[in-house]
Order: structure tokens, then C-alpha cells, then sequence
């Protein structure tokens, strides 16, 4: 396969995956702020409806990863592209609270903004600024992540 096939695979790849994904996300409801919220309270009107969506999708990364561990390389690149940072360290913590306080107050996180940007609704436009601004904060304030031992 040539470079040039390479890469049109990879980009056709891409925006297929990218595509699904989004129909995905809007059949679902994921894309739906205040479905979210609701599969988030648990202790008040709770939405469980997404759980069907999160399992297989944990699922079927489960299996796909597992493969790939028995690849010598990818199907359509020259290496794979693991994480480097394997530790939980407080900077994984704090990230992750945030993350987490975020979605559930707003119901959004970024795939689903992406998707959502085709509403023009201005509350998506200005989360979507806040993401990025928030994201160039901190890589100002904390830098960004190092570069962990390579697995």
C-alpha cells in the first residue's frame, strides 16, 4: 500500500468513525444536556436509558484494545500511539473532578459539543469557548502533561 493509500484510508477511516460516531451520539440522546443530567441524578428523576449506550461502548473498546495488544502494528499507521503517562497522580485526580463537575452541571463534554455546534445555540458556542479557554489556562498555568517512562 503507498503512502498516498495510507493516508486516504486513514482520513476515510476517520471521518467514517467521526460520522458514527455523531449519529451515535444523537440517536442516544447522549448529545441532549438535560438527558444527561437526568442519567446523572441519581436520586432524583434518574434517566438509566444510557447505560445501554456506555456498555457496549466499553465493551467493544474492551475487545478492540485487547486485539490490538495482538498486533505487531496498526492496520493503517506504522505504530501504535499508547499513553505514556500510566500513574494516577493528583493532576490525573483534579482533571478528572473537573471533567466530572462539568458534565454534570452542564451535561455537555467535548464530543458532544462538537456534534451540538450544528444546533447554533449560543449556551453550546460559549461552553465550547469556556472548554478551550479553560484547556489553554491551565496548560499556561500547570503546563502541560510530561512525558511518562514509554510502556
Amino acid at each position: 500500500m503507498t503512502h498516498t493509500d495510507k493516508l486516504f484510508a486513514r482520513v476515510s477511516i476517520s471521518l467514517i468513525s467521526g460520522v458514527v460516531f455523531g449519529l451515535g451520539l444523537l440517536i442516544s440522546g447522549m448529545n441532549n444536556p438535560s438527558k444527561i443530567r437526568g442519567f446523572l441524578d441519581i436520586m432524583g428523576p434518574w434517566q438509566p436509558q444510557l447505560i445501554a449506550v456506555m456498555i457496549p461502548a466499553v465493551l467493544i473498546f474492551g475487545f478492540a484494545f485487547r486485539y490490538s495488544r495482538t498486533l505487531n502494528s496498526p492496520w493503517l499507521h506504522d505504530v501504535f500511539h499508547l499513553p505514556s503517562l500510566t500513574g494516577v497522580s493528583l493532576r490525573l485526580l483534579a482533571g478528572a473532578t473537573l471533567f466530572g463537575v462539568g458534565w454534570g452541571l452542564i451535561g455537555l463534554c467535548p464530543g458532544p459539543v462538537l456534534v451540538d455546534l450544528a444546533s447554533f445555540q449560543w449556551p453550546v458556542y460559549g461552553f465550547l469557548v469556556a472548554m478551550i479557554a479553560g484547556n489553554r489556562l491551565a496548560h499556561y498555568l500547570i503546563g502541560p502533561a510530561k512525558q511518562g517512562k514509554k510502556p
